[in-house]
């Protein structure tokens, strides 16, 4: 019986194909829409904790300047860092050596540059470091070598460069990848001794836009100061930052010869924290633009309600030749109820389709992975499945329980 009431069922949706298309039309947007916005939604969360994990895992990043909110006090206050005591190699040292759990410290100061080599010119940024770097922020050497250990002492004019620098500068000419060239930084010429795997585009811009220089080296030959920028300390693996910021706050306060009563005059930035935030964040956003998405759905349900009614009013004749001959009511029922099933299946269905080629197009188009979750889609396509059952209730039962007498004299 129940086969026989589906084939009845697709008959009657092939009999009006585009009373049934406009019908689903409905569905079919609300679905496409929720898989849709679910995806990218997870597809832009997954960007931004790699470009997060990409600064460095298990990363905390000390800069000078007040505690963001600080209120007022003799901490240096929320003005121009020109008044903020700026960090020392000293401080990386104390940290190496008074901090448990931390796995690399590296000392780093930046500045903008332009560079000259091969007859061409870019302008870039200088970061001055130890090879301390490479460890905290997850860099890799796609060729060469790192800095060896008198270079960096003696302040050698030896450089490492992004993959962005390496194209502008050096990718135009055949045979040449830069690596062993001279390249200029400002008034001083420097050896090309190694080349950085690229990272793409990060939270601060294009992450391989940048040329690497022993610190002795920049702060030398570039920004005439022995003052650091910034501390970049990597925790171990299973560490917890909590005591471990708390050690450090610590510590620095004393260097820096804080009293109690005085705000910190430096901040202590955690790239896993902020990974978490960002992640719950976007998780909030996404599930809130699915659940607008799928306002569409009841609106589609809305319409297979409609369209049901009004086919039951137009097949009063053909319920009341069915039940006259022996039909039961949960038969009339059923076959009613599967056609808005079928229906609102089928815009699930199609829906589906669509949202799986727009969302990979539209994850192309903003540079953001494109995720595929059956799960999303599957409850997709049963919530759609389950919106003709709710919606093809009423027409069903209205169609079910006609007096067949009465029903053969419909006109």
């Amino acid at each position: 019986m129940l086969l026989s009431v589906l084939l009845l069922a697709l008959r009657s949706v092939r009999r009006n194909l585009l009373r049934s298309f406009l019908t689903i039309l409905g569905i079919v947007i609300g679905v496409s829409a929720v898989i849709t916005m679910v995806t990218l939604g997870n597809g832009a969360t997954q960007a931004i904790e790699a470009q997060i994990t990409s600064l460095g895992s298990n990363l905390l990043m000390l800069s000078p300047g007040q505690r963001m909110g600080g209120g007022g006090g003799g901490g240096g206050g929320s003005g121009p860092r020109g008044g903020v005591p700026q960090f020392s190699e000293a401080d990386a040292a104390a940290i190496e050596a008074q901090i448990g759990g931390v796995a690399a410290v590296a000392p780093q100061s930046r500045a903008s540059v332009t560079l000259v080599a091969n007859g061409r010119n870019w302008a870039s940024n200088a970061t001055g470091s130890s090879n301390s770097w490479f460890d905290t922020g997850n860099w890799l050497l796609a060729s060469g070598r790192r800095f060896e250990e008198e270079e960096q002492l003696a302040g050698s004019a030896v450089c490492i460069i992004g993959e962005t620098v390496r194209r502008e500068l050096f990718g135009g000419t055949p045979g040449q990848t830069g690596l062993g060239q001279a390249l200029r930084v400002r008034q001083f010429s420097c050896e090309v001794v190694g080349i950085l795997v690229a990272k793409g585009q990060g939270g601060m811009g294009d992450q391989d836009d940048l040329v690497l220089l022993p610190l002795h080296t920049l702060q030398r030959r570039v920004t005439g100061s022995r003052k650091v920028s910034n501390l970049l300390v990597a925790m171990e693996e299973g560490s917890d930052s909590g005591p471990l910021k708390a050690s450090l706050r610590q510590l620095m306060r004393e260097r820096r010869q804080l009293a109690d009563s005085e705000d910190d005059n430096f901040n202590i930035f955690d790239t896993q924290q902020l990974a978490d935030t960002l992640s719950s964040t976007m998780g909030v956003l996404t599930r809130l633009l699915g659940a607008v998405a799928a306002v569409s759905l009841l609106v589609g349900g809305i319409g297979i309600m409609n369209i049901m009614l009004v086919s039951v009013t137009e097949r009063t004749r053909e319920i009341g030749l069915r039940l006259a001959v022996g039909a039961l009511e949960r038969e009339v029922l059923l076959q009613f109820l599967i056609e808005a099933v079928v229906l609102s299946a089928l815009g699930g269905l199609i829906g589906v389709l669509i949202a799986t080629g727009a969302s990979y197009g539209l994850a192309r188009l903003m540079a953001v992975p494109y995720q595929f979750d059956p799960a999303i889609n599957l409850l997709a396509l049963l919530f759609s499945a389950g919106i003709g059952v709710l919606f093809g209730y009423f027409p069903a039962r209205r169609a079910a329980r006609m007096d067949p007498i009465e029903a053969l004299r419909h006109e």
